[in-house]
């Protein structure tokens, strides 16, 4: 799916079911590269390349609720991007889903 601008600041991404098949998505949003991770119901978007060593966390996996990292298996909390054990944090993204279909605000939460 191509994304497109629904709304001032919230792009379409990637419909859920997309997203329920493999728990999580590479997308490019607003000229970004973005990794959802579908949690359990809940859909986490985070800036794609990894803080530490710029792997694609999209890539990565899923374990405990966490995002690991592929490359030097790094996890991070997908809610708030804080590295577990460490100071570092990735960029975290808003996200909401509109008749199955996952929207990414492009600008890091603050």
């Amino acid at each position: 799916m191509t994304p497109e601008v629904d709304a001032p600041g919230w792009v379409a991404a990637v419909p859920l079911d997309q997203l329920r098949r493999r728990k999580r998505a590479r997308v490019e949003v607003g000229g970004r590269a973005l990794a959802l991770f579908l949690v359990g119901e809940r859909v986490f978007a985070l800036d794609d390349t990894c803080v530490h060593k710029g792997r694609s966390l999209a890539k990565g996996s899923l374990w405990r609720g966490k995002v690991v990292c592929p490359g030097h298996q790094w996890m991070f909390d997908p809610e708030t991007g804080r590295a577990e054990g460490r100071d570092d944090c990735q960029p975290v993204h808003e996200v909401r889903v509109i008749d199955g279909v996952v929207h990414v605000n492009p600008g890091p939460r603050s």
